[in-house]
């Protein structure tokens, strides 16, 4: 579980641009207005790949708790619930909170090993697949812009799977160069 906060709703203008081989190509103007920012709350369920998210307007630590609400209802009272978090203070002090869920186990990740939490590498699709350039008239088109991508895929969800590179040669040589400097 995390969030990835301040996600901001641009609107980049676009045009066409002519290149110097003569080709005509889309292309977004420098400038652009800015409308405000959301907050996501997202959840992964490793055993699945489903995804679950909330928006908010603030990142306040009643939001997490609110969102987590939200996860635990789904869930048998009796159901382990373990949430691994990154150190973000919103997710700290939620001692109450917890002993309302005694399912719930909270697990942080070590600081700057937040690649460790699985939720990241969905960011990463989200941000990719979802916002990078793309344009934002208004907040709420942010937020159904994050609804509709999260639908749609859960539709193919399926867990992340590690896997270990081999690394031969050339790339050994030089994983052993840069592990040096």
């Amino acid at each position: 579980m995390d969030e990835k906060p301040t996600i901001q709703a641009i609107e980049r203008p676009t045009g066409y641009v002519k290149t110097s081989s003569r080709k005509v190509v889309r292309g977004l103007k420098g400038t652009y207005k800015r409308h405000g920012t959301v907050n996501l709350f997202a959840a992964l369920e490793v055993a699945t790949g489903i995804i679950r998210g909330k928006t908010t307007q603030t990142k306040k630590r009643e939001d997490f708790q609110d969102f987590m609400e939200e996860i635990v209802r789904d869930y048998p009272a009796d159901q382990e619930i373990h949430v691994i978090l990154d150190n973000l203070s919103t997710h700290k002090k939620n001692e109450d909170w917890l002993s309302r869920h005694p399912n719930v186990t909270f697990h942080f990740t070590p600081t700057s090993a937040s690649w460790l939490n699985q939720v990241e590498i969905w960011f990463g699709i989200l941000s990719r697949k979802a916002l990078t350039g793309t344009s934002f008239p208004s907040k709420e088109n942010l937020i159904k812009a994050l609804e509709d991508f999260m639908s749609a895929y859960n539709q193919n969800a399926a867990p992340f799977v590690w896997r270990k590179r081999e690394v031969k040669g050339a790339q050994l040589l030089n994983t052993i160069i840069n592990l040096r400097n």
